[in-house]
């Protein structure tokens, strides 16, 4: 049988899977070498612009509506992630699928995430409906803010100059009490790429990481519904 390039066989398997196993092994190593380079260079990218606002969100804490800015949206943390939720606040919209999917696995791992960086949910929809959509999927710990009375979403390109909403995460840090942003999923705004989805937040979507790695993978239209 094929060397492996571990010292572990899998029962009965042929010498074509393992030739064919060994190659694609080889590739995977390389593409986690390769998210590490880019990490890597995300991490080193200098400071970005200084933040044009400190918008002022709304937001429900037990069951009270208050105002919160930009600024404290970070805690403790010195750096904000911020996902732009496709929430359209005209009259009987229905949030993006495709974001509540991401959404309902990013529930789960929000307080790991926030033991080292702050994270907040953004929507143009009224707050008053935003967290009636969490309670509809069982949201425990996203942080919801609405951006209905400010221009957030569309400085930042989470909006089009039309009112259509857009994904997109950004990421801001606060340095000597000022915030700048230092990153976004700007992916999104290139060209379009020959044979290639425009996904651009795949990175913290498990979905598709999972359906990646079956024979199956993620079907040619397939998209997540709100409901099955």
């Amino acid at each position: 049988m094929t060397q492996s390039l571990h010292d572990n066989h899998f029962p009965n398997e042929t010498r074509e899977y393992r030739e064919a196993r060994n190659e694609l092994l080889l590739s995977e190593r390389e593409l986690r070498r390769q998210i590490e380079r880019v990490a890597a260079q995300r991490r080193a990218l200098p400071l970005g612009g200084a933040a044009k606002d400190d918008y002022v969100f709304d937001e429900v804490v037990a069951g009270n509506l208050r105002q919160v800015k930009l600024s404290e949206l970070f805690g403790a943390h010195n750096t904000l992630g911020i996902y732009s939720f496709m929430y359209s606040p005209r009259d009987g919209a229905r949030p993006c699928p495709m974001c509540t999917s991401m959404l309902d696995g990013l529930d789960g791992q929000v307080k790991h995430i926030t033991q080292n960086t702050a994270l907040a949910i953004v929507a143009r929809a009224p707050i008053d409906r935003v967290m009636a959509f969490a309670r509809e999927r069982g949201w425990r710990d996203l942080r919801l803010v609405s951006s209905l009375n400010n221009t957030f979403n569309s400085d930042y390109f989470g909006e089009t100059a039309n009112g259509d909403q857009i994904t997109m995460f950004n990421v801001f840090t606060r340095r000597d009490g000022k915030v700048f942003h230092t990153w976004s999923s700007e992916l999104r705004l290139l060209p379009a790429d020959p044979g290639q989805d425009g996904r651009h937040i795949d990175s913290i979507w498990p979905l598709w990481n999972v359906l990646d790695m079956t024979p199956e993978g993620r079907g040619a239209n397939w998209r997540p519904k709100l409901e099955y």
